[in-house]
């Protein structure tokens, strides 16, 4: 009977083992992406969304909207793209937020795009790749937002048709939020970022 066992014991050490070892190896990925800060040129500059309170941004969205006009007038990119609906409570979207303080920082009313119903990353973005492909823009996009988010949103960009280079934010990337982006990227490699999505 105990030979019998050894087996499917062994074969679930193996596959518990290698699970482990992807589960290491993709925090790793996810740290080393969030110490890097992108230098490259794009079509557009995606902002994404961050908490806003009653169209004032909050210091993370401002960090990143901050990070955004910094880039335009440095000639990044000549479009800004703010993205973010609305969540439970709010009276205006995170984008419509995004959208006024960038006119406020001198960036041209004509060169800001807005988003305004995504919920997640990854409607954020699907719909940054719509706006992009109707400006008859390229598709390289340089995306914004706190660093230890940069694997997934490069990763949901390239899943929706776009051209990643991340420049984040400013921001801190704490161990919670380096270890919740880890079991993210993980699960979403494996199933989809779409289909992640959907429990988001």
């Amino acid at each position: 009977m105990l030979r019998v066992l050894k087996l499917p014991l062994k074969i679930i050490g193996v596959v518990a083992g290698l699970a482990v070892l992807y589960v290491v190896f993709t925090f790793a990925q996810v740290w080393w992406t969030s110490r890097q800060d992108s230098t490259a040129s794009g079509d557009a500059i995606v902002v994404m969304g961050a908490a806003q309170w009653n169209g004032k941004p909050s210091p993370v969205l401002q960090a990143r909207l901050d990070h955004a006009v910094d880039l335009y007038h440095g000639g990044r990119a000549p479009m800004i793209i703010v993205t973010g609906g609305k969540q439970p409570g709010d009276r205006v979207t995170q984008g419509f937020a995004g959208y006024d303080y960038l006119k406020a920082q001198g960036v041209p009313e004509e060169d800001i795009k807005i988003e305004i119903e995504g919920r997640n990353s990854y409607e954020e973005l699907s719909a940054a790749a719509v706006i992009v492909r109707q400006a008859g823009a390229g598709h390289d996009v340089v995306l914004i937002s706190d660093p230890y988010h940069s694997l997934r949103i490069s990763q949901i960009a390239e899943e929706v048709g776009l051209r990643p280079h991340v420049s984040p934010a400013a921001t801190p990337s704490p161990l919670r939020s380096l270890l919740r982006e880890t079991a993210a990227v993980s699960i979403g490699r494996v199933i989809g970022y779409r289909r992640l999505s959907a429990f988001a």
